[in-house]
């Protein structure tokens, strides 16, 4: 294995000193910003601002006056220094990058990867026989998308163009620049084989495109290097996030980038040589023997890369910089060779040969399509075994919630998603333990707490009524009048009992190492969504390649049908005609749950309006105020309905690729030309399908590249795309190389080195602030760190997606043991949420000791009133996801953690007094 840093050396910061220095010990709020492209300057709000370590890429910010604050901390009064971490060049750029979003069905193939059900654990702590089967059958899926992104540009290429168009003299006789290939000027580049050569340019020039763009992410992202200060191996109970070697891919992702390049370009290979070789197998000519040589040299070298896909899985327990065997790296190289070969075999003269028809081995897609449709059923089943099997295996109660098992409170409804209608039983008086009063207006009472979704509000932890029932006491979040509000924070304490003692009831009990509430479990699909995602990917895959397939040929063809009868041109495989067909039935299915949607957010909001009126009694009401807010909180709601959506576009999309492939199969022609002895209304709908599925795809390739463009300049652009593409490339390419790299393979190496050798370099205390996407990468951070540093840090977190979007959709690594674990591991944590917020929200974890509080702070108050008063003489805006920062409990629960964690280690009450915040500005603020 080759030398890789260790432990990192102190790295000290300007004017640092000793830990034993004299003085209180230095004090960093280290700020995490979110999606958006938020700028240093934003975060610190400060124009002026030194980049102390980085690039422009990604960096370290500060003001000019803390350059040296190490140095003096007596004379900050206890008040942290702040310090940005600008993350936000990793995920935007020039417009080129929008370019990535062609290659979407590769990230999503990808995201699938990491959605797999937690797995119950084996003796050596490794991955069990499922989770091992469900790695390889979707890298085997992710291959597969490969084969069938490069099959559709040789389809273009290759067959429509060359093949097709180019034998045709009418096709080329109206296409100038296909004057030299058309095989009516009987040229030398006129003959079948020679005019497929030519062609083969295009895929194969694609393929070493993704190939080039692929190694110059892989060097600027995989090859960055982990300070590998947490502990080798993978310790039973610890994260998989915690393994040292999770966010170092140098050595698996080049591997898969030779396998997926091999088979690239195996696949232009096969495409030009299966036309030769048909022909002279009917013929009988001397050039089948070379012709069957290298078919089987192309065989062969595709089992190898196949095999070695399916063998190799990622080494994440230590930093493995090992380089690949020769063999691997000589995979792109003998596939090219391979295709040399192949187009001088397809080029060399065979007398008489002329193209009609489509271009033979044009059938791969439905081989290609029935194998995916194999792979998707064993991932299913594979889902299912886990799910059974964590369920045999006796878990407590914190696994089984994140299993998804005996989900309570109506959180596995409808698919997964919870009801959104459920409100949360009154929690009994506090008693003299609670903790209160840390600042005005901002948090459900704790006898009226309410949240979307039937979850505990954070500091009540009762669970709902199976009633429904709503429970007592006004909901005080929705901008009713401050001086009925209960103070931001107020939890009980949840004092520990004795054994055999009965609870208190509405009181939170102590939770025992390994269990969570179950109102944690909140798991998407179920636990399906692996295979639901990978269906998706599987099906863009197939409707890109199909739809633009059938919109060339549309162009080649003139006011013709491809396919149809008389026609110029036999078009694409009747498939890629049956994929395209299929996309108008896609687009219903859309709508319909659109509609659903629509219904959802129209009751919602009328509940919730009703809610709002009843929250400020005795002020006057406004009608149109009311419903902004009222709009606010079910546009957020709404986040909770994806796995639905999800849910029903993966088994509608599955149901109809197999009714294409069957209808292809056994019709054996393309809609129109099946239609074609049908009554007139049937015809007409197959052509109406077939064109409109064929103008939509390439209406929305368009749009896909359009919208990339916008959203690296336009704010609100950003915001639509966003969640989504931050969520795909959060995440390791474990799947597919062609994805668009992993930013946190960059950021969170950054972090824990900047966290472990400042703490090493001052013995100070620190604060890890993150906001939005920011949260996820701070915990990854606070993993990666070694356990005596992960007790130094206090981690403050808002607008977080770890539980509602990570912890749904990746239970394996976000799920509610994960999240316990790090409650655990760190010295403190707390974590501000609003109602109003579509992305954050609560991650339902209770403090680790009876005297703790729980890590959720709110809902805070948004908008922080509903009319105009004396210290709102204008009308408070909703802040939703944005802007934090500015409500009084984020001053008040900073100053809570600096003093925990001045305190002893573990926990425990803090020995100081708390130390008045110091104005932030507008740290971590996502997308405005």
């Amino acid at each position: 294995m080759e030398n890789v840093p260790q432990a990192p050396e102190a790295l000290s910061p300007p004017g640092a000193v000793a830990a034993d220095g004299a003085g209180p010990p230095p004090a960093l709020e280290l700020l995490v910003h979110g999606v958006g492209g938020v700028t240093p300057q934003e975060m610190l709000d400060d124009p002026r601002l030194v980049r102390v370590a980085g690039d422009a890429t990604a960096g370290l910010y500060r003001r000019p006056a803390d350059l040296d604050a190490e140095s003096r901390p007596a004379a900050r009064s206890g008040r942290p220094v702040q310090e940005a971490y600008s993350w936000s060049g990793l995920t935007s750029g020039n417009a080129s990058r929008a370019l990535w979003l062609l290659l979407l069905p590769f990230m999503i193939v990808n995201l699938a990867h990491w959605m797999h059900p937690p797995a119950p654990p084996v003796r050596d702590g490794g991955p069990g026989t499922r989770e091992r089967l469900y790695d390889v059958l979707v890298r085997l899926l992710a291959l597969s998308l490969t084969v069938l992104f490069v099959a559709g540009a040789c389809e273009i290429a290759m067959d429509l163009i060359a093949w097709q168009c180019g034998g045709s003299q009418v096709c080329s006789g109206h296409t100038a620049w296909l004057g030299f290939l058309s095989a009516g000027r009987h040229g030398w580049w006129s003959t079948p084989g020679r005019r497929i050569a030519v062609a083969a340019v295009v895929p194969a020039a694609l393929v070493g495109l993704m190939w080039l763009l692929s190694h110059r992410t892989w060097s600027a992202y995989e090859c960055q290097i982990p300070p590998g200060t947490n502990p080798p191996g993978h310790p039973r109970g610890e994260p998989a996030l915690a393994m040292r070697g999770f966010w170092f891919g140098r050595r698996f992702v080049a591997r898969l980038q030779s396998t997926h390049t091999a088979s690239a370009f195996l696949t232009v290979a096969t495409a030009l040589l299966l036309p030769a070789l048909d022909r002279d197998r009917r013929t009988g000519a001397a050039l089948g023997v070379p012709g069957w040589a290298l078919a089987a040299a192309i065989t062969v070298t595709a089992l190898v890369a196949v095999v070695i896909t399916c063998r190799h899985r990622r080494h994440e327990t230590d930093l493995d910089g090992t380089p690949e065997h020769r063999t691997v790296r000589a995979l792109p190289y003998v596939s090219m060779a391979l295709v040399g070969l192949s187009a001088l075999y397809a080029g060399w003269p065979r007398p008489g040969w002329d193209s009609h028809g489509r271009l033979p081995g044009a059938g791969m897609f439905a081989d290609v399509t029935l194998l995916q449709g194999v792979l998707l059923a064993a991932l299913a089943l594979t889902v299912h075994g886990m799910l059974r099997a964590g369920r045999a295996a006796g878990a407590p109660s914190g696994a089984e919630a994140a299993y998804g098992v005996g989900a309570a409170d109506g959180d596995m409804a409808d698919g997964g998603v919870a009801d959104a209608r459920t409100p949360a039983t009154p929690a009994a008086d506090p008693g003299p333990g609670a903790v209160a009063g840390e600042a005005e207006g901002g948090a459900y009472a704790p006898g009226g707490a309410h949240e979307r979704g039937g979850a505990h509000a954070s500091g009540a932890a009762a669970e709902a009524p199976e009633s429904g029932a709503e429970p007592s006491g006004a909901h005080a979040p929705i901008g009713a009048d401050a001086s009925g509000a209960t103070a931001t924070g107020a939890h009980a304490s949840g004092d520990d009992h004795a054994p055999g003692a009965t609870p208190t009831p509405g009181a939170r009990a102590t939770p025992t190492p390994g269990a969570v509430p179950k109102s944690g479990g909140r798991v998407a699909a179920r636990g399906y969504g692996g295979p639901l995602v990978a269906v998706l990917a599987c099906w863009l895959g197939g409707v890109f390649t199909g739809g633009t397939a059938q919109r060339v040929a549309d162009w080649l063809d003139g006011g013709g049908t491809p396919g149809a009868r008389h026609d110029a041109l036999p078009g694409p495989p009747v498939l890629l005609s049956w994929q395209a067909a299929a996309i108008p039935v896609i687009l219903l299915v859309l709508l319909a749950v659109g509609v659903a949607g629509v219904l959802r957010l129209r009751r919602d909001k009328r509940a919730d309006a009703a809610e709002v009126r009843a929250a400020h009694p005795g002020q006057p009401e406004d009608d149109a105020r009311t419903r902004r807010i009222a709009g606010a909180l079910a546009m957020a709601g709404l986040t909770d309905t994806t796995p639905v959506l999800v849910a029903a576009l993966g088994c509608g999309a599955f149901l109809l690729g197999g009714a294409g492939l069957a209808g292809a199969w056994v019709l054996g022609r393309s809609p129109v030309a099946a239609a074609a002895g049908a009554p007139h209304p049937v015809a007409d709908l197959a052509d109406t399908a077939q064109a409109l599925g064929s103008w939509l795809l390439g209406a929305a390739a368009m749009a896909l590249v359009a919208l990339g463009r916008s959203a690296y300049g336009s704010l609100a652009a950003r915001r639509t795309v966003g969640i989504l593409w931050d969520v795909g490339t959060y995440w390791p390419r474990a799947a597919h190389p062609f994805a668009p790299p992993c930013y946190a393979e960059r950021a969170v190496p950054d972090l824990t080195w900047r966290i472990a050798t400042w703490t090493r370099a001052t013995g100070g205390r620190l604060v890890l602030s993150a906001h939005s996407q920011g949260t996820v990468l701070a915990a990854s951070a606070v993993w990666q760190l070694a356990p005596d540093t992960r007790r130094r840090i206090a981690l403050l977190t808002y607008g977080s997606p770890l539980e509602r979007l990570y912890g749904r959709w990746f239970p394996a690594y976000f799920g509610p043991p994960a999240l316990l674990a790090l409650h655990r591991e760190v010295h403190a944590w707390r974590n501000l949420w609003r109602r109003t917020d579509p992305i954050g929200g609560p991650v339902r974890l209770e403090g680790p000791h009876g005297a703790d509080r729980g890590v959720d702070v709110g809902p805070l108050r948004d908008p922080a009133a509903y009319g105009r008063d004396t210290e709102h003489p204008l009308p408070a805006p909703v802040l939703a996801h944005s802007d934090y920062q500015a409500d009084p409990a984020f001053d008040a629960e900073r100053a809570q953690l600096l003093a925990q964690i001045s305190g002893p280690p573990g926990g425990g009450t803090p020995g100081t007094a708390a130390v008045p915040g110091q104005g932030q500005g507008r740290s971590g603020r996502s997308s405005g």
